[in-house]
């Protein structure tokens, strides 16, 4: 019969083994093949950002950039206030404690193993503010790249700018994914108060519904297919002028 320490030492090395090697599995994922989204997603956002260079107004994408800062600032407000909540209840003292064994759904043997369950849900919020931060000083760095693209340029310098603004954009939406999936995780944590069996099925629940989401849901097979069309689709070049280049008919491009 397993005793209740090292059931609680098993949970929380499961989580920790989760929680910190899931991006590395996903990325090794991603270079196999199939459909992962994140992987695939890298390549619609370079095609918008060069797209977007390509263009001569960029009204819409700033909107659209406008759009995913604002997403990213409302979760990174919601993540503070459940960093503030629990902290308040971790630093709350013995009358914290007090109150909360005394409800019978929580799990909780002593202050000490109270204190380090709420101390693991703080701690994976913490980190998925800092995502959410870095994120969002990211997102604004696109806007400056975005902005300061040429509108009137040949397409070597449109393909540069282009490419530099999706260097800049896929690690900024990666880190605000990385802030989001930190709500999984820390639900997952806050199931410890209620066992550590209980902490043992969230974490493997969590894991296993991000691993189907980006892997198995129509969302990963649309995004897959997306990936396929952009791939195969070569828009024809432009001259300064900003006229197509007719490079296909030798008849048509010898003609004044």
């Amino acid at each position: 019969m397993i005793d209740l320490d090292t059931l609680n030492l098993a949970a929380v090395v499961l989580f920790a083994i989760c929680w910190l090697f899931y991006q590395p599995m996903l990325t090794l994922l991603g270079r196999r093949g199939g459909a992962v989204i994140n992987t695939d997603l890298a390549v619609v956002r370079a095609a918008w950002m060069h797209n977007m260079a390509r263009r001569n107004g960029r009204f819409m994408d700033g909107q659209l950039m406008a759009q995913a800062l604002s997403s990213s600032s409302f979760f990174a407000s919601s993540n503070l206030i459940l960093i503030a909540a629990t902290a308040g209840v971790l630093f709350g003292g013995q009358s914290s404690f007090r109150n909360v064994s005394s409800l019978v759904v929580i799990k909780t043997s002593s202050r000490l193993l109270f204190e380090f369950q709420l101390s693991l849900v703080l701690l994976t919020l913490a980190r998925g503010l800092l995502d959410f931060i870095w994120g969002i000083r990211q997102l604004n760095y696109v806007l400056a790249a975005i902005g300061a693209t040429p509108e009137h340029a040949d397409d070597e310098i449109h393909h540069a700018f282009g490419d530099a603004a999706g260097r800049l954009l896929n690690p900024a939406l990666h880190s605000v994914n990385s802030g989001v999936r930190g709500y999984y995780f820390a639900l997952a944590a806050a199931a410890w108060l209620f066992g550590p069996i209980p902490f043992i099925v969230a974490t493997l629940g969590a894991i296993t519904l991000l691993v189907w989401r980006q892997r198995r849901s129509p969302a990963a097979y649309a995004i897959a297919d997306l990936r396929k069309l952009i791939e195969s689709y070569s828009p024809p070049r432009q001259n300064p002028a900003g006229q197509a280049a007719v490079e296909s008919d030798p008849e048509r491009a010898s003609l004044p």
